[in-house]
């Protein structure tokens, strides 16, 4: 039985336990509430923004209007691809002739504008975004420098100030208009000249007496003894032909042939020479030993036989080289091996003598691929006078080649002269005999080898540096004012050990940025600007139409005007083609490249003519696949054949040409070539064909008067 006392110690805490329950409960209803509240915060904020988003609301302008409105409350329309037109009524735009629609706000325009404005302060190394305000950079600790940004045409650029520049080490260069050469580079090894190889046999069975060269690699000269030999056979050779002279046995055999005219044949095929048998003769003795002598001037290089040998007849006893000339044993990739030429120079250098330049000629090219290696073998014929080059020995040697290829080349060492056609170091100035093999010397330009100079292998190059790539795009930045660099898209050619040469998007003289262009880059990307990374709004070519000389062209006659008046007729259908959104028929491409091809080898057609006709003959050949492909192909055709019309006409176009341009083709403006009518763009055809303006009437006024040089 409980007591009472303890009955009333444990009912508090069935108390305690309610009023925390009733504590739970309360803070639940709490924290619902918290919830709710913060739920319908989260959606009023979600609701505003898609207000703004869907352009319902405005800060500070409240509910926003979808056009312009004037004081009047009139709507402004405007082109989207020319926004300097505006009107207040619907209508076409008297440029693209694209329907005009309502201008955005001022306000939406102003908010994509850089509050900031365009002087920002930027790191020289570029460690961190540009700052507003000027001090230290916090990564590097340099002092902040004021950069100005600023954009022009279709390609924005940066200005740097001249404390950034000297802290970056921004370099320039220049881009120049001239001849470049390529450098193929391979390896080889010195080997004998199989034509100056010597091996010295036994003509008759007999016995090794003495060995006068008694180890390889001793020289010898000509006539020189080498071995003494034992011969019974020999002897009564000698006997014969003792007896035949001295009137025994002089009668003719069948009465046509002397007995001793035999017998000295005999000898001389036995191995003695004019000289030992006018000897054998003088001297009215036999002997039983004969004297085997060097045939040429070398050095041993093969010893086969000692003293007491027995030989017999073809027995090998010497081999002998003249290694005053050697050869030079060359493998290259076939497409390398098609750019070299018989006759063309070479530089080697040797493992055993670093440093020194050894030189020769190509005396043959392989027509055939190594199916192993896959490689070409060419010959390389070298003097070696002084016995430094010795076969077996490694060489890496240099071919240089120009860099745009050609079925001519020029090398002032062989223009206009005559050459051996198996000794290319033989080169006279007037046709002969070589003094080597006596065959008759040939024309170098039988050989492909031009008699001047050629035009066409003048192109743009810029230094290699300066060049930025990554995939198919790339970049200079052009210095177009001093301290102002603008991106600039370029198509690359070939590339030599220091220079790169630019197809299309430079001319000659411009300076581009060759040390710090990386930084000027990381620049432009910071600020937002296209850059290597996203070069797609940069130029290609400089904003406007292209700058063309005010000269009078003249005007050619015979077969040359009526080339160039085809080639420009074609150009002219391609144009159409692409206006009426269709590509170039196959026939149409063939006919510009062949008559290009005809003028830039007609004697009539001045160089610099001939020049840029050879560049729109290469432009051309990357006119394929899709249309945007066709278009972008189009335009540096249109420049060269545009210069070249500067400087040389036929008779059509000498009446009949006007040049065109559309500043909305993305990459700096497009410019072409109609002979009359209507101006029908090439670059955007039916989307805006008529978009675009007359640059100027290029029909000479008097082609009379021109005189075809």
């Amino acid at each position: 039985m409980s007591h009472p006392e303890t009955q009333s110690q444990t009912a508090p805490p069935k108390r305690t336990l309610r009023q925390r329950l009733a504590g739970l409960r309360w803070l639940g209803r709490t924290m619902t509430h918290a919830l709710v509240l913060l739920a319908t915060f989260i959606i009023g904020i979600a609701m505003i923004g898609v207000a703004q988003r869907q352009g319902w609301i405005r800060s500070g302008d409240g509910v926003a209007s979808n056009a312009t409105s004037s004081d009047s409350g009139e709507t402004i329309y405007t082109c989207p691809m020319h926004p300097q037109i505006r009107q207040n009524e619907p209508g076409d735009c008297p440029i693209c002739a694209m329907k005009l629609v309502p201008a955005a706000g001022d306000a939406e325009a102003a908010s994509t504008q850089d509050p900031s404005g365009d002087e920002r302060y930027i790191c020289p190394m570029m460690c961190t975004p540009p700052s507003t305000e000027p001090g230290r950079c916090p990564v590097c600790a340099m002092e902040l420098v004021k950069a100005t940004g600023g954009g022009g045409g279709d390609g924005v650029s940066i200005t740097i100030e001249p404390a950034a520049r000297r802290l970056i080490g921004i370099q320039t260069g220049v881009a120049e208009l001239g001849s470049v050469s390529q450098t193929i580079r391979t390896i080889g090894s010195i080997d004998y000249d199989e034509s100056k190889l010597a091996t010295i046999s036994a003509y008759v069975d007999g016995r090794i007496e003495e060995l006068y060269a008694d180890y390889v690699g001793v020289p010898v000269a000509q006539n020189d003894d080498l071995a003494l030999i034992y011969s019974p056979d020999l002897y009564s050779a000698q006997v014969e032909y003792l007896t035949a002279i001295q009137g025994t046995g002089l009668k003719r055999l069948g009465g046509t042939t002397n007995f001793g005219e035999l017998s000295k044949q005999k000898l001389v095929e036995l191995g003695l020479t004019e000289d030992q048998v006018a000897e054998l003769r003088s001297r009215g003795k036999a002997e039983s030993r004969i004297r085997v002598r060097s045939p040429i001037q070398g050095t041993v290089i093969g010893k086969f036989a000692v003293e007491g040998d027995y030989l017999k007849t073809g027995d090998k006893i010497y081999r002998i080289a003249d290694l005053s000339t050697v050869w030079l044993m060359l493998d290259l990739y076939p497409d390398d091996a098609a750019r070299v030429r018989f006759g063309q120079q070479v530089e080697a250098e040797v493992s055993s003598m670093p440093g020194d330049v050894f030189t020769g000629r190509v005396a043959f090219i392989d027509p055939t691929v190594n199916s192993t290696t896959r490689t070409v073998q060419v010959r390389v014929e070298m003097l070696n006078a002084d016995g430094n080059l010795k076969p077996g020995d490694y060489a890496t040697a240099r071919v240089y080649v120009p860099a745009i290829r050609q079925d001519r080349i020029y090398d002032p060492a062989l223009a206009n002269k005559y050459i051996s056609p198996m000794h290319p170091q033989i080169i006279r100035e007037s046709p002969g005999d070589c003094p080597i093999c006596g065959m008759d010397l040939i024309p170098t330009s039988k050989l492909g080898y031009a008699s001047e100079p050629l035009p066409k292998q003048q192109v743009v190059t810029v230094p290699r540096d300066a060049v930025l790539m990554t995939g198919e795009n790339s970049v200079l930045y052009v210095e177009t004012e001093p301290g102002r660099f603008e991106i600039r898209r370029v198509s690359v050619g070939p590339m030599t050990d220091d220079r790169a040469v630019i197809l299309e998007g430079m001319s000659a003289g411009e300076t581009v940025a060759t040390n710090g262009n990386f930084l000027i880059d990381s620049q432009m990307q910071l600020a937002g600007n296209p850059s290597l990374m996203d070069p797609s709004r940069a130029a290609t070519y400089p904003p406007g139409p292209l700058e063309l000389p005010s000269s009078e062209p003249i005007v050619l006659d015979g077969d040359g005007a009526e080339q160039f008046d085809r080639a420009y007729d074609a150009y002219f259908a391609i144009q159409k083609s692409l206006a009426a959104d269709q590509t170039p028929s196959p026939s149409e491409l063939t006919k510009l490249e062949i008559a290009l091809g005809q003028l830039t080898e007609a004697a009539n057609v001045p160089d610099e003519a001939q020049s840029h006709l050879q560049n729109a003959k290469r432009s051309l050949q990357r006119m394929n696949g899709s249309m945007e492909l066709f278009r972008k192909a189009f335009r540096p055709v249109s420049h060269a054949m545009l210069r070249a019309a500067t400087i040389v006409r036929g008779k059509s176009t000498a009446t009949k040409l006007v040049h065109m341009y559309c500043p909305m083709v993305p990459g700096g403006g497009g410019d072409w070539m109609q002979p009359e009518g209507e101006l029908v763009n090439p670059y955007w055809g039916s989307e805006m064909l008529s978009c675009g303006e007359v640059v100027r009437d290029m029909a000479i006024a008097n082609p009379a008067k021109t005189k075809d040089r």
